[in-house]
């Protein structure tokens, strides 16, 4: 029998070069849908650790996700977005607030509002023609 452990890290070792030769052929545009979609599967993870009260993972997860909005929030043209930017960077602000008391308090419903609320900016970036 294949050890758990084992088939994860390969699992994860397979994921990590789809991921890496993905980003080499990305465009910007791509390359934030990505995140978008990371951002998503982290605050999933996150809420299956939560319910499991794997509550090493659940930081970890949540870790992540705010790593991620912070690179979505570094991306944000603000010379060029205009009131767009502004407002886009003060939500990704919001999203990470939320994010820590989602986790300080272990609280699913406010993973399922940053989600909801990334869901509705990656539509929206996805509407882009690039």
């Amino acid at each position: 029998m294949y050890p758990t452990t084992a088939h994860k890290r390969g699992a994860n070792q397979y994921a990590n070069v789809h991921n890496e030769s993905g980003l080499a052929d990305a465009s910007p545009h791509q390359l934030i849908q990505m995140l978008m979609e990371g951002f998503l599967a982290r605050i999933n993870t996150a809420k299956g650790a939560m319910a499991c009260s794997d509550w090493e993972s659940k930081s970890i997860y949540i870790s992540k996700a705010i790593a991620i909005v912070g690179g979505l929030n570094e991306a944000v043209d603000l010379e060029r977005g205009g009131d767009i930017a502004v407002n886009l960077r003060q939500l990704y602000n919001y999203i990470s607030t939320r994010l820590l008391q989602a986790s300080n308090e272990n609280n699913e419903e406010m993973l399922d509002e940053v989600a909801s609320l990334m869901r509705e900016v990656k539509e929206a970036w996805d509407a882009i023609k690039h």
